[in-house]
């Protein structure tokens, strides 16, 4: 069990506050503000209570250097204006200034300290930089999934110095993610695609002994068609992990897991916008075809998969949903889950940067029970491996 923001004593407190706010820019502008807004429940939780709040984050890959395009400044007015109250901001994250800032703070008071990673003891996990972090405020809260897998001062190591607790956000994404997989209401049915197997082996081998069907989609199903003997043309597959594929598919049949790979596909001999293309038996893709999408047939069979599931964990597009007509497969899938969603208490959970993006532009993502922006966290819980920073915050 997590420690939760909800049982500290925070009245007249300084709470530090591991948030996410590498957000898209446009110049000096926020260009989205989705990961602001995600932080919001936890810092009015802790102004409404008498807290005085101290915001840290990342932003970019500064790689321990100082680099003025690089600044939280500007964000600094953005959250002004979704708060609406005051925000100061200090142009470093430690030292003089920073607990200078700090101790200024009134109930009630946000302080934005500048990017984190300006400091290579940030990326280090240096001990001397997190008890500098540590010496701004009385509370740690890490309200941050999306970089929880990574074991820096500001998410792992502030937090043994100090009582440490999950911010709302946190705990949102955790109670979520660990209800689909570990207390899933069954059939439990996972999708996953995307390029690569070799990207995500750890994540299969997981859940193929916790899930009732798994279904492979996108380049990464070529390599476990080509492992059954079927011809992929000239589609990207991964030669070297055909053996893997089939030791995947071994294990989900000693666990009982259906394991689903495309019956049709659609195939072109060029990867263009509206390319030249066709639908394709598996035994009819010929030596110059690239394999691009799931053919209807295949999607028409996930959807049954996914009308008689309770419980659906989506990770990875179907196809080069990025180039169309080659979205459709993924399109028509989003938007019947989401549509099961609606109409029948599916509970369906997605994530990663290439599902959110695939889901948005399938009008999909609102109906869905929960969708994760955390990326390469997101993918390590569903592997099931330990973040270090949740770790920190268990017990």
């Amino acid at each position: 069990m997590i420690r939760r923001i909800e049982d500290a004593d925070i009245a007249g407190k300084r709470v530090l506050v591991r948030v996410d706010f590498n957000v898209p820019m446009e110049g000096m502008r926020v260009a989205d503000d989705t990961r602001l807004r995600a932080a919001l429940p936890t810092i009015n939780h802790l102004r409404d209570g008498g807290a005085m709040v101290i915001l840290a984050a990342h932003f970019d890959r500064p790689r321990g250097r100082r680099v003025p395009s690089m600044s939280l400044a500007p964000v600094a007015s953005a959250l002004e204006d979704l708060l609406g109250a005051p925000v100061k901001f200090v142009s470093d994250c430690i030292g003089p200034d920073a607990e200078g800032a700090a101790g200024l703070l009134k109930p009630g008071g946000v302080l934005l300290l500048e990017n984190t990673r300006f400091h290579p003891g940030e990326e280090e996990n240096d001990p001397e930089f997190a008890a500098s972090l540590a010496r701004l405020a009385d509370i740690y809260v890490n309200d941050a999934f999306s970089a929880a897998h990574r074991a820096h001062a500001s998410t792992e190591g502030v937090a043994r110095l100090m009582p440490s607790y999950a911010g709302l956000a946190l705990q949102r994404e955790i109670d979520h993610v660990t209800a689909a997989l570990e207390a899933p209401q069954r059939p439990l049915l996972a999708i996953v695609g995307g390029a690569k197997v070799s990207t995500k082996i750890d994540l299969l081998k997981n859940l193929v002994a916790k899930v009732d069907r798994l279904f492979i989609g996108g380049a990464m199903a070529n390599t476990f068609l080509a492992a059954r003997g079927h011809s992929v043309g000239s589609s990207l597959y991964e030669r070297d992990l055909l053996d893997t594929a089939r030791a995947i598919e071994e294990a989900a049949g000693r666990g009982g897991c259906t394991l689903m790979l495309p019956e049709d596909v659609v195939v072109a001999r060029e990867f263009k916008p509206h390319a030249d293309r066709r639908v394709a038996e598996l035994d009819d893709v010929q030596g110059p075809d690239m394999i691009l999408d799931c053919g209807p047939q295949t999607i028409d069979r996930l959807a049954d998969a996914i009308e008689t599931a309770r419980t659906l964990v989506w990770n990875g597009p179907l196809g080069a949903f990025e180039t169309p007509p080659f979205d459709t497969g993924t399109v028509e899938a989003a938007q019947f889950a989401a549509l099961r969603c609606r109409e029948h208490g599916l509970t369906a959970v997605a994530g990663g940067g290439d599902t959110v993006s695939a889901l948005n532009r399938a009008g999909a993502a609102d109906d869905f029970t929960f969708v994760s922006t955390a990326g390469g966290a997101f993918l390590e819980w569903l592997e099931g491996k330990t973040l270090p920073g949740i770790a920190v915050l268990e017990g």
